[in-house]
């Protein structure tokens, strides 16, 4: 329904009239429809016993904490990535779309104004309701306007609708963030498992030399008449099987290095560039006041946060939709049917007043949008507490994996202590021609396992430290406060 008035005599009538249209407005109702979730609180989230084992720190990670590993190219590399990854650009095209959508949903609470002309040539008929001259001839009518209008926002719905879209800009501002701690950590990661592959490669190169030297010294025993030419061939068939492994790892390598580069926005060559990561651990001290620090430290958990925000603005938009409607409107401008009478006093054709539309009969289309935005909302928090669970899962899984790593690494070096001294003895043996170059290849093998598990134990270390850092938040702040 709408009702229109040009302000002229009888505005007592037209002040009724929207009166009661207000209270018209009664006959759309948003009764029984309301949010059925509510967020987690991180107090519920019991997690006091998983963290019990770890000393607090009130350090969180910096903003640039790869440089705390202390390898000036991975630092480099990092840098690059922020500045030329597409999936950066990507997510800055996003903030500028959202930011756009905002900044267009805010228009609605500022005055409108469009000027036009419009010029129409017309022969009116001879049995119409103009007289001669003008029936039964050509005339040009020409319209020069300018019209404003500008919406009472009664119940804040432009408002809320604004808020929402705010919302989520500001979430697409933190979904960026998000995006460059991923991309930070897989690089960091990445360069853990180039550093585990030159590792092992020396290992690799270690027992092929190791190996090439037992095949040596067989052959002086097989021409001194004291080894068969069954050790001759045994210790001939272990140097491919070395070589092998060092093809392998050289494979990873490359292919380390290739991944680094796309990583890092670049193409292949820049990849070949990259010398043997120098990566120094460290320790990483668990903040306090887990879990609450967390929904201002995750940028996943305050990118959700203010996505329940936005749906909750989104459900005041929708309920402004059951009242009233009231614009003002004015106009201003001339209109003639002869061009050289356009700009005269007697051509001015002003017009102002209000307008006001209000559901009556909409066939339940208020509720329906009305119950959607209500589940949007519910969608929202219940994605908000998964994220603020598996946020605060991840905290606890990388401090799980790092203790028994504590473990691993003590049995690990007590093993390897063993195999190291059983391989010894069994290339002393064989030297003195006590044993047979088949139990110095028995010996051998646990000693190989356990440095290539050494190997994996430290880039697993460095693995686990990025994933924590990441965990944590990496340095992010929450700076636009979403409540």
């Amino acid at each position: 329904m709408t009702l229109a008035y040009a302000m002229r005599p009888g505005a007592r009538a037209v002040m009724a009239a929207l009166a009661s249209a207000l209270l018209a407005a009664g006959c759309a109702s948003f009764d029984g429809l309301a949010p059925k979730s509510e967020r987690a609180d991180p107090a519920s989230l019991a997690a006091k016993a998983s963290l019990a084992a770890v000393k607090p720190s009130a350090v969180w990670p910096a903003a640039n904490w790869w440089q705390r590993f202390g390898d000036p190219q991975l630092d480099a590399l990092i840098e690059e990535a922020l500045a030329g990854n597409p999936g950066i650009a990507g997510a800055r095209a996003r903030i500028d779309r959202a930011r756009a959508l905002a900044a267009s949903a805010g228009a609605a609470l500022a005055p409108q104004g469009n000027a036009g002309v419009n010029v129409t040539r017309q022969r009116y008929s001879s049995n119409g309701i103009f007289p001669p001259p003008i029936a039964g001839s050509w005339h040009t009518q020409t319209d020069l306007a300018a019209t404003f209008s500008y919406e009472l926002d009664l119940w804040g719905r432009n408002r809320a609708a604004y808020d929402a879209a705010l919302g989520e800009a500001r979430a697409a501002e933190v979904d960026a963030y998000a995006v460059r701690l991923l991309l930070a950590s897989s690089i960091a990661r990445a360069y853990a498992q180039l550093a585990r592959s030159f590792e092992q490669l020396d290992l690799a190169r270690d027992t092929l030399a190791q190996r090439q030297a037992m095949f040596d010294l067989t052959q002086r025993r097989v021409a001194a008449g004291l080894d068969s030419d069954i050790d001759l061939k045994q210790a001939e068939g272990s140097i491919p099987a070395a070589r092998s492994r060092m093809a392998q790892l050289e494979e990873e390598i490359a292919l380390g290095r290739n991944l680094l580069a796309a990583l890092a926005g670049r193409g292949p060559d820049r990849g070949l560039a990259l010398t043997r990561p120098q990566l120094r651990p460290q320790a990483i001290a668990l903040p306090s006041a887990l879990p609450a620090d967390l929904l201002g430290r995750r940028p996943d958990v305050v990118a959700q946060r203010w996505r329940v925000e936005s749906a909750r603005r989104d459900i005041d938009a929708a309920k402004g939709q059951f009242y009233p409607n009231l614009n003002l409107s004015a106009l201003v401008g001339v209109q003639s049917i002869s061009f050289a009478k356009l700009l005269t006093a007697r051509s001015e054709d002003p017009a102002f007043g209000p307008a006001l539309r209000l559901p009556l009969f909409d066939g339940g289309r208020l509720r329906a949008n009305l119950a959607a935005k209500d589940a949007d909302y519910d969608l929202a928090v219940e994605q908000y507490n998964q994220t603020l669970i598996d946020a605060l899962r991840e905290v606890v899984d990388q401090l799980t994996s790092l203790k028994s790593l504590d473990a691993q690494r003590a049995e690990l070096e007590r093993s390897l202590a063993s195999a190291s001294e059983a391989y010894a003895l069994a290339r002393e043996r064989y030297r003195a021609g006590l044993a047979s170059y088949l139990q110095v290849l028995a010996a051998e093998t646990p000693l190989l396992e356990q440095k290539n598990l050494r190997a994996n134990l430290r880039a697993r270390e460095l693995e686990l430290s990025i994933n924590l850092i990441r965990a944590l938040g990496g340095g992010f702040t929450d700076a636009g406060g979403a409540s």
